[in-house]
């Protein structure tokens, strides 16, 4: 019997049962409002209860529905502080643990792919999981050189279940939507599942890590383990200790917050520069803060099952639009995002209300430097939510790229994670130093390069 319930209708009637549970518990909460209890109480009750029951189902199923929730997770900063409250504990959950495969299962696996003497590929093996994630779970062990590994595993199943599950939850997309206001959920859940192939392939993942680990192996600021060990459902790895980002987030001083953030904005703009790979799935669990030799913090990045391939870096575009907008050149902005197809040829906009759009968003990169906060997040989510505002209206008519849909998810996740450490970035530095166009190339540079 399978550990990860794929069965379709075995996991259709766990996520369908979502939807149906908001009901019962809505009727719930109207019962205790007649039996005396003031709203706020039994509203906070009943977020309580609707988190634990949306995030155990989550938990349980693995596969595309915990893909779906931690993706989610790092948008908590931009939920209104009455509602975060109840769901950022079951949100923090899914960012560094899982319910474990059976150890009969794992042995199993392993088995099947390093055959019968696998035991003889290492000179320990923890039988109890290190970590749980969407579609593997990771056993600390030691390789038969002596090397402290991190071995991943992937669930049979784990490619049936991740499609079942996202297209299960495209049809919850309107129930589940609310959790994050001014998000559309549908395309997100529609990105996901484009991104599955290439997540359940560990050997584009160690690809991808070997290249990471080859370009930082002397940064003095970025650790990449390397990869020791790859076949088609296991991926061996370095094993390295550390703080993890989720605890950071919960328990961390405003030094490490801090130096995590600056770290996490680094890793951001420098890797597509320095490796043509964005890493494309930065969730906290995915990142550690290990002590450095000079007494500073490292950051450690791991999983790179899910990366976008940018042979020439991020798009100058980007940069450009950014630098244009800090200078106030509304039509040459304008100009550039119809060119690009962010406004398509059927939709007229005023250039100065796209700068009033933009300018709100674009104020960590601006300033010296800037406090990431979840009032931040939460402010601009609000201002693109309401259905009043200005912004709101424009932000309907702007169109979003395929090319630029996973660097846009990528950087608003990556913006959610600073929020969530409150952590003061020196942005401007990081954008100078990595993004093409930020920076104005001088008239010989540019003649140079043409």
């Amino acid at each position: 019997m399978s550990d990860l319930p794929r069965k379709a209708v075995t996991r259709t009637a766990k996520l369908a049962a979502l939807p149906l549970g908001f009901a019962g518990r809505a009727t719930w909460g109207l019962g205790k409002r007649i039996g005396g209890k003031s709203a706020e109480i039994v509203g906070r009750e009943l977020q309580q209860r609707t988190a634990e029951q949306l995030f155990k189902v989550l938990g349980e199923l693995k596969g595309g529905a915990m893909k779906f929730g931690q993706a989610l997770s790092v948008f908590e900063s931009a939920l209104p502080e009455e509602v975060a409250g109840p769901y950022r504990a079951a949100l923090t959950k899914l960012q560094e643990a899982a319910p474990p495969m059976p150890t009969r299962t794992v042995h199993g696996v392993l088995e099947e792919h390093l055959g019968t003497d696998w035991r003889e590929q290492f000179l320990e093996f923890e039988d109890k999981p290190a970590a749980a994630a969407s579609i593997g779970q990771v056993h600390r062990a030691v390789w038969r050189d002596g090397r402290d590994v991190a071995v991943k595993v992937q669930y049979p199943g784990a490619g049936e279940a991740l499609l079942s599950d996202l297209s299960q939850l495209s049809r919850f997309a309107r129930v589940l939507g609310p959790l994050i206001p001014g998000m559309d959920i549908k395309p997100l859940i529609t990105e996901l599942r484009d991104r599955v192939s290439e997540e359940l392939d560990y050997a584009l993942e160690a690809q991808a890590q070997r290249a990471h680990a080859e370009e930082f192996a002397d940064d003095p600021d970025v650790v990449v383990p390397d990869v020791v060990h790859q076949c088609e459902q296991i991926l061996v790895t370095e094993w390295i200790d550390g703080v993890p980002l989720s605890e950071v987030i919960t328990e961390g001083t405003q030094e490490q917050r801090d130096r995590a953030g600056q770290l996490l904005t680094r890793f951001l703009f420098s890797g597509p520069a320095r490796t043509g790979l964005l890493h494309a799935d930065p969730h906290p669990g995915n990142f550690r803060l290990l002590p450095g030799e000079k007494g500073e913090w490292r950051l450690g990045v791991l999983d790179f099952g899910t990366v976008d391939r940018l042979p020439g870096g991020l798009p100058s575009t980007i940069g450009d639009s950014l630098r244009m907008t800090v200078e106030g050149e509304a039509d040459a902005v304008y100009d550039m995002l119809c060119a690009e197809g962010f406004v398509k040829e059927t939709v007229d906009l005023e250039p100065e209300a796209v700068m009033d759009y933009l300018l709100p968003i674009i104020e960590p990169a601006v300033a010296e430097e800037f406090t990431f906060t979840r009032g931040w997040m939460r402010s601009q989510a609000a201002r693109i939510a309401d259905p009043r505002s200005p912004a709101h209206q424009l932000g309907k008519r702007l169109n979003l790229p395929p090319s630029y849909l996973l660097i846009h998810r990528v950087t608003l996740s990556t913006i959610g994670v600073l929020c969530q450490l409150g952590a003061t970035v020196r942005m401007r530095d990081e954008l100078e130093e990595w993004l093409p166009g930020f920076v104005a190339q001088e008239p010989e540079e540019a003649a140079a390069e043409a």
